[in-house]
């Protein structure tokens, strides 16, 4: 009786008569055909323990957008760091400094490269940081879920299930994708706000299934169970695919009744609804990216003017060095000035070349 009362209150309403303003064939009436691949998704609602105790297992809605971890941040650090030409060039130049030919003590060379290496990788560490402190308080938000026998209690956003029901109230953000059951209008509308997923700052109107706008007080959720099948976790903001199994009926779904995580409640008091989706398997973190390395045009183009200096380089330093090779083998003799040179080796040319190109290496670097 109570679902006929509305129905006609609603049929009654000027917001319900300018929806049906545009005609509905009867095909939208029928359940979706749900077969096959990416349509394996199933919400036991008002249930959330079904999905532990068997598969699938649902992603937890704990949500992380950092770049590193306490384990992975010193090698993923280092190699962020050394994929900049310039850290490889002046790292090479450390290395031949530590052999006992070389004109320069290695603390000189190595100290400057460790300092701006470190520093970068504090910077990283400091960005990360904010990722970390912005992502928790993210997750320890609180909103309200029913918990058993009509009662509705404060959870935080990390704990939420996969067919938990929730209630979010005005001004707040929905802490995951959720079927539309009610809202605090007899017509089961709600407006949304999704600035936070598509820019647009207009509001927009979801509207709930006739067949669930019963579900109007936190006591109405004491014995409220049914079914969703639906799409698998996929990027699309807008569309969505699915059945609601509901008081021995199905009810076809489609975007007008799904409510996205961080788009936020506005104009409406209340609403409740179903978790389909949490975490990383929601529309916006499955339109997230990772967060990606910071390289500015003008650094990749100091990255190729440093290939070009040190191609030509080993290009003046290979020629010297072949001409030295030479000129000791045939003019050492008769050169004291030659013969004196740290690295002068009459019996073996090609040490006396190894020994002189390092010298032309750092005294170019110099």
């Amino acid at each position: 009786m109570a679902h006929k009362r509305i129905r006609e209150r609603l049929r009654r309403s000027a917001l319900y008569t300018f929806a049906c303003l545009g005609t509905r064939t009867r095909d939208d009436d029928q359940p979706h055909a749900l077969h096959g691949a990416g349509y394996t998704r199933t919400v036991q609602c008002n249930q959330p323990h079904l999905h532990e105790n068997k598969p699938p297992y649902y992603c937890k809605n704990h949500i992380s957008t950092t770049k590193y971890n306490a384990i992975t941040f010193l090698p993923t650090a280092l190699f962020e760091q050394f994929r900049r030409v310039a850290n490889i060039y002046f790292l090479l130049a450390a290395l031949l400094s530590v052999f006992p030919i070389s004109p320069f003590s290695p603390i000189s060379m190595i100290a400057p490269l460790a300092f701006v290496v470190g520093l970068s990788m504090v910077k990283e560490a400091l960005e990360d940081s904010r990722r970390f402190l912005q992502d928790r308080k993210v997750n320890n938000r609180n909103v309200s879920h029913h918990a058993g026998n009509g009662v509705f209690e404060p959870k935080a956003w990390k704990d939420i299930r996969v067919g938990d029901v929730v209630k979010v109230e005005k001004d707040e953000f929905f802490p995951a994708d959720l079927l539309f059951l009610s809202s605090s209008y007899e017509d089961g509308i709600c407006y949304v706000e999704t600035m936070n997923l598509d820019g647009e700052t207009n509001l927009k109107v979801k509207r709930s299934l006739e067949a669930a706008l019963g579900l109007d007080s936190d006591e109405t959720f004491k014995d409220f169970t049914g079914t969703i099948q639906g799409e698998d976790p996929n990027p699309s903001l807008y569309t969505f695919v699915g059945n609601f199994d509901y008081e021995r009926q199905v009810y076809p779904l489609d975007p007008s009744q799904i409510l996205l995580r961080d788009s936020k409640l506005r104009n409406t008091d209340h609403i409740y609804g179903v978790v389909i989706f949490t975490g990383h398997d929601t529309k916006v973190m499955q339109n997230s990216t990772h967060s990606p390395s910071k390289r500015s045009t003008i650094e990749k183009k100091m990255d190729l003017i440093i290939y070009i200096l040190f191609a030509v380089l080993v290009i003046i330093s290979v020629m010297s060095s072949v001409g030295f090779m030479v000129k000791t083998k045939y003019k050492a003799k008769n050169s004291p000035k030659l013969t004196a040179s740290r690295a002068f080796n009459k019996s073996d040319p090609l040490e006396s070349l190894f020994c002189n190109k390092i010298h032309e290496l750092k005294l170019d670097y110099k």
